[in-house]
């Protein structure tokens, strides 16, 4: 299993929390970038191939599989009492 850090999103339009997140990327050692789209990260998580995190203060906050009240897998970060939620607060990916 592999971890990476989460550095930027793609949004759509959308309101509903599983659609929100379109994609999430970052950066590689070697300094190339990733993206995945939020289908593919949750596949990832769930095979256990991947898992992935966000820098919030100095510090590390897992970002976690949520389920929608209707069913829907959407990826966000585990709670720490901060809002907005930390996915959503990261810049755009290129």
């Amino acid at each position: 299993m592999s971890r990476h850090r989460i550095q930027c999103i793609n949004k759509s339009d959308r309101y509903n929390p599983w659609e929100r997140i379109t994609h999430v990327g970052g950066l590689n050692p070697d300094g190339a970038r990733w993206k995945l789209s939020q289908s593919d990260t949750i596949q990832g998580v769930e095979e256990g191939k991947y898992t992935f995190f966000v820098h919030k203060g100095g510090y590390e906050v897992d970002v976690v599989i949520a389920v929608s009240a209707h069913g829907h897998k959407y990826l966000k970060t585990k709670p720490d009492g901060e809002r907005p939620d930390n996915l959503l607060e990261l810049p755009e990916c290129p």
